[in-house]
């Protein structure tokens, strides 16, 4: 393609590195790194979804993601992914990013376009795909001193997945080849079900019967108080009620555990062995990765580190994946956009303290209501799926060939 005259201003401005060169925690791993930047949370999550969809096709792959200054580690990055903030737009800072990483493909969720990075990944002929990209994200404000900015930087993908034809249509408008784009959908985001145990969900499953189950995922230690007085309500209209408490922090299971029994709460703790008995009120599951279990077993989600702020909430599409309608409080910052999907499509409602929580369990006592709030959010956590397929085969035929395409 024709150089750019824009993109050639831009670059000379980038050779002047930041104050503070970028720092690595770790090595880089040995075998294939896929490179991801996400522009923020949601699609953190979706990019975190295919990596664990990919790994299970490809064992001994790594996922480096990257994300905007200011925006709070993602959920869940396991041990085979590293995180970091993206370094500054700058030729220094990249070129030690690079040197140190060098990742065998890249994968740009739509939005935030750094032009430097982008254009240095071309360099080293380090294929790239852009992803969910949408009309909107297209047009960047930063570049409307430089005209055709954001054609340079969109020629450097090697491959343009759009969200709809509206996308599509703005990327032909710049010059994108149809040899180039695929108008695909929106990636999913965060939506495959956690593994867990199947024996120990049998053997637990049976041991609580018909027994009403609700659950209290993530939550602070501040938040204890209004969920033991949620579910002292609840006991009152239904007095086998059992509720398991997941903290955020496992670190805190003894000392919210002398909390609940000293406001006559009968507590079995699993980090200690000790299962539900008939009498147990709250299993508090101080544990870590068991996830996937607890959300089988509840058909009533209340997720957690939302009725105070400061914590952002945590992910709703991981019991949305496994059935359980979902409650949380107001404080969900991190994942705004999450949540309105899912209130929208009547998966989830909020509740702002003990009282609308106690309301809206008795509410959700119905089997009805639950299913009707389960299905919902299932559905919503579905979509995406076969867009996230595609995305998968890409990548799969692009390392297979060496990193070329």
């Amino acid at each position: 393609m024709a150089r750019s005259l824009s993109l050639a201003a831009y670059m000379a401005l980038a050779r002047r590195g930041s104050r503070e060169a970028p720092t690595f925690d770790s090595p880089r791993p040995e075998g294939e790194l896929i490179w991801a930047h996400a522009p923020t949370l949601e699609k953190a999550a979706a990019l975190m979804q295919l990596f664990t969809l990919l790994e299970a096709q490809r064992p001994g792959v790594h996922l480096l993601l990257t994300t905007p200054p200011g925006l709070p580690r993602p959920d869940h990055v396991k041990g085979n992914m590293h995180w970091q903030v993206i370094p500054e737009d700058t030729v220094p800072d990249l070129t030690r990013f690079f040197d140190h990483w060098r990742p065998d493909l890249g994968l740009w969720s739509s939005g935030d376009l750094r032009p430097a990075a982008i254009e240095m990944a071309a360099r080293r002929d380090l294929v790239m795909f852009l992803l969910d990209a949408e009309a909107d994200a297209l047009e960047d404000v930063r570049f409307r001193w430089l005209p055709d900015m954001s054609r340079s930087v969109l020629h450097r993908f090697s491959r343009i997945v759009a969200v709809d034809q509206a996308a599509a249509q703005r990327l032909g408008r710049i010059g994108i080849s149809r040899a180039n784009l695929q108008v695909s959908g929106a990636m999913q985001e965060g939506g495959a079900a956690l593994p867990c145990e199947e024996a120990t969900r049998e053997d637990l499953a049976k041991c609580l019967g018909n027994r009403p189950v609700w659950l209290a995922a993530m939550a602070q230690f501040d938040e204890l108080g209004m969920i033991s007085q949620a579910h002292k309500a609840a006991l009152r209209l239904s007095h086998r009620q059992l509720l398991i408490l997941v903290p955020d922090d496992e670190t805190q299971g003894a000392e919210m555990a002398e909390k609940l029994r000293g406001w006559g709460l009968q507590v079995a703790r699993w980090s200690e062995g000790q299962a539900p008995e008939e009498d147990t009120q709250v299993l508090l599951a101080d544990t870590r990765g068991e996830m996937g279990l607890w959300y089988r077993l509840a058909p009533v989600t209340f997720m957690g580190s939302s009725l105070v702020p400061g914590f952002g909430g945590r992910d709703p599409y991981e019991p949305a994946a496994l059935g359980s309608a979902i409650l949380y409080g107001p404080n969900v910052g991190r994942y705004l956009n999450a949540y309105s999907r899912f209130v929208s499509a009547g998966a989830a409602r909020i509740v702002k303290d003990a009282d609308t929580l106690a309301s809206a369990l008795n509410t959700l006592s119905a089997a009805d209501q639950v299913a009707a709030m389960a299905h919902a959010g299932w559905e919503v956590s579905s979509l995406g799926a076969e867009v996230t397929d595609e995305v998968i085969e890409m990548i799969q035929d692009t390392l297979d060939l060496g990193g070329a395409i």
